[in-house]
């Protein structure tokens, strides 16, 4: 009954009631909804941000040494495997030419993964080359972000499932179900054909990554072919989102065949995501800073480091190492560079030098360390690609391989301007409330 007397306690009365009766709890109503609110935010927040790993990582083993692939590979679940062959391709002009042969070259299987694909003329491309295979027998499996295809027409992906291509959206295979976490995303960006022959990197299926990233409007990024048995790897990291999406499992020699050995450079490709080892991405690059001894040289987009990156990156230089980061000058979020700057003034003050690549927005996600590992693929330095997205990188130990990509490093640092501690510390006051500001949410970055 005290539940009935509290509904007819609050039900129209026929006389006015009195001033202030009954007011407390109809003005703490909206606080009490604000407030869940606000605490459901800052559980998101802190579920998002909680790392593992919160103690600086300290070791005498190098890059270089047998003993750090033989520790590094067990702990990222992703073995280093010999016997591969590494190609950097720099920009659209060659990374999209490249790609498109090697579908057209498909007799088994295409998989592809893109956290956006948007159409236009690249998509097209993409779009022709794959119905191409389809109609001739090949097993095309496509897997798109759920809030990277918005870009992408119906009518595209009708014309692809239409030629027999099984084109799904992550975790969402049928357009009624619901992915209850929307702030989870695949990241990951892989293309796989036959099993032989693998692609990873930045790039996405958008015309944004045309061109040789000579002009405003198109980005700079690099993709990385692989052939050898770490697209076994690479097979293996694709198969797993489409199993979580599908319900299906690839399996047999069109997705897992013998691929030879058709090079030197020792590569693994390892996952990360916060429902599969969630904390692979963020201690990939954590360990190979405690383990270098000579330089470290960062490409990143996002460049928004947390506080124990920050601590590693300055014993590292404190220890000797040369540290050099190229960030982009012009970014294309706002928020996202204000975050990023609010992280690097002890860096900076500590002597790490920075450099913000000029002609067009920057996208590389690469570090190389004492000119023998390289770490790149879809991970940025920030906390979404460490603790909330689906992410996807290959190590390459190699020299041979380190030197060109240190090349591009090279020659991207011709093409960028130095940012000092003085410039950086004499930037507006109001710039710096804002980056202050966007650094207070960087977790959600």
């Amino acid at each position: 009954m005290k539940f009935k007397s509290l509904f007819h306690r609050h039900a129209p009365a026929a006389r006015p009631a009195k001033s202030g009766k009954n007011t407390s709890l109809r003005v703490s109503t909206p606080w009490i909804i604000i407030g869940t609110l606000v605490l459901g935010l800052g559980l998101l927040i802190y579920r998002s941000s909680a790392n593992i790993l919160k103690i600086p990582i300290k070791t005498t083993i190098s890059v270089g040494d047998p003993d750090f692939r033989d520790s590094v590979g067990p702990l990222l679940g992703a073995e280093f495997v010999g016997g591969n062959r590494v190609t950097p391709l720099v920009n659209g002009k060659e990374f999209f030419p490249a790609m498109l042969d090697a579908i057209g070259k498909a007799r088994k299987s295409v998989c592809i993964e893109s956290y956006i694909w948007s159409s236009g003329k690249v998509s097209d491309k993409f779009i022709a080359a794959l119905i191409d295979r389809a109609k001739a027998g090949v097993k095309v499996h496509a897997l798109v972000d759920g809030a990277g295809d918005f870009k992408m027409s119906l009518s595209d992906i009708d014309r692809m499932k239409a030629a027999g291509i099984e084109f799904v959206v992550y975790a969402r295979e049928h357009w009624y179900e619901i992915k209850p976490n929307i702030n989870h995303r695949t990241h990951r960006k892989l293309l796989i054909v036959d099993g032989k022959v693998g692609f990873t990197g930045g790039v996405c299926i958008d015309d944004t990554w045309m061109g040789d990233a000579d002009q405003d409007g198109h980005w700079r990024d690099t993709q990385a072919r692989v052939e050898g048995p770490a697209v076994r790897e690479m097979q293996a990291v694709f198969a797993a989102n489409w199993l979580q999406t599908t319900s299906r499992l690839l399996m047999g020699p069109n997705y897992f065949p013998d691929t030879g050995r058709p090079g030197d450079a020792r590569v693994d490709c390892f996952k990360s995501g916060p429902d599969e080892s969630p904390e692979n991405a963020r201690m990939s690059y954590l360990l190979a800073i405690a383990s270098a001894k000579k330089s470290i040289r960062l490409s990143h987009a996002y460049f928004v480091p947390d506080d124990l990156a920050i601590a590693m990156l300055i014993q590292a230089h404190e220890r000797g190492v040369r540290i050099d980061v190229i960030v982009p000058l012009k970014n294309d979020s706002r928020f996202g560079r204000a975050a990023a700057r609010s992280r690097w003034g002890k860096l900076l003050a500590a002597g790490v030098n920075f450099y913000q690549f000029e002609p067009c927005m920057y996208h590389c996600k690469i570090m190389i360390v004492d000119d023998v590992y390289t770490t790149m693929g879809s991970i940025n330095f920030d906390n979404r690609s460490f603790s909330i997205n689906d992410e996807a990188n290959i190590n390459i130990i190699d020299a041979k391989v380190a030197e060109k990509f240190i090349e591009s490093f090279n020659n991207d640092l011709a093409h960028s301007k130095p940012l000092t501690l003085e410039e950086f510390r004499d930037r507006p006051f109001y710039v710096k409330i804002a980056d202050h500001i966007a650094g207070t949410l960087r977790s959600q970055l």
